[in-house]
């Protein structure tokens, strides 16, 4: 339950601090920022997303992203389990023509580079007048339609411009055999009460991943709830390099 509390935390704090912080998350800004060869703010966070995945996978989803925080509230809304598949492949679409973009603003840019992490922000706030709060909750709309239509955390699943770079990067740190929070599983010892599955804000097939020894899929957010749910401490977070049975 500690756990959980802690998680349930950091989220809150995470959807206050959006208005000041969602120009940093931009997938606009670092667009015209490239143009003027400028490493502006959400440059900087990408990167170090990509960073933190070699290490903790998609951990900042499940445990400090804003607008993961949101989709977990807007699950009430529609708790349904959205379908899994194809789908889940729009994203990485998304994230090609975007960067993409950003490469070739990049190659056609103008200027000396220079590093501004408050590109664009007043102060370094990201909602500084009205007009910004117009795009703000666009954007908190955008993530709510996602939700009502197809089930818990869809945005995550279908849309997110900010997921492959910490599945990229954790995929990159598998290679290279580097040590990764995950969570692992002992299926001797699974009761097969599947409190797991229910749990999951993602709506992962976790018993199905679990037999394999280790909960490696790339939409799952490391968020821990199906570790705290489980009576028989058959899941458990582990630092390690070594890997499950499915690779």
């Amino acid at each position: 339950m500690a756990l959980r509390r802690l998680r349930k935390f950091t989220l809150t704090i995470a959807m206050l601090l959006f208005p000041i912080t969602i120009w940093y998350f931009s997938p606009y800004l670092i667009i015209m920022a490239a143009a003027r060869h400028v490493i502006n703010g959400s440059f900087i966070v990408f990167t170090l997303m990509f960073v933190f995945g070699l290490f903790f996978g998609r951990l900042w989803c499940g445990w400090f992203c804003p607008t993961g925080g949101m989709s977990e509230c807007f699950s009430d809304f529609s708790p349904k389990a959205p379908k899994q598949g194809w789908r889940n492949y729009l994203k990485y679409g998304i994230w090609i023509v975007w960067i993409s973009g950003v490469a070739v603003c990049h190659v056609f840019g103008k200027g000396d580079y220079t590093i501004q992490p408050f590109f664009m922000t007043e102060r370094g706030i990201s909602v500084s007048n009205i007009y910004c709060y117009i795009i703000y909750y666009g954007i908190v709309i955008l993530f709510l339609i996602p939700a009502i239509v197809h089930g818990k955390r869809a945005n995550c699943h279908y849309i997110c411009w900010m997921a492959p770079f910490m599945i990229f990067g954790y995929k990159f740190g598998r290679l290279l055999r580097l040590p990764q929070v995950k969570i692992k599983s002992k299926p001797q010892t699974c009761a097969g009460c599947k409190s797991c599955q229910k749990i999951c804000p993602m709506a992962l097939d976790v018993p199905a991943l679990a037999r394999r020894g280790e909960i490696n899929s790339a939409e799952c957010i490391l968020c821990g709830e199906c570790v705290a749910a489980c009576k028989t401490g058959a899941l458990q977070y582990k630092i390690t390099n070594k890997r499950g049975t499915n690779d």
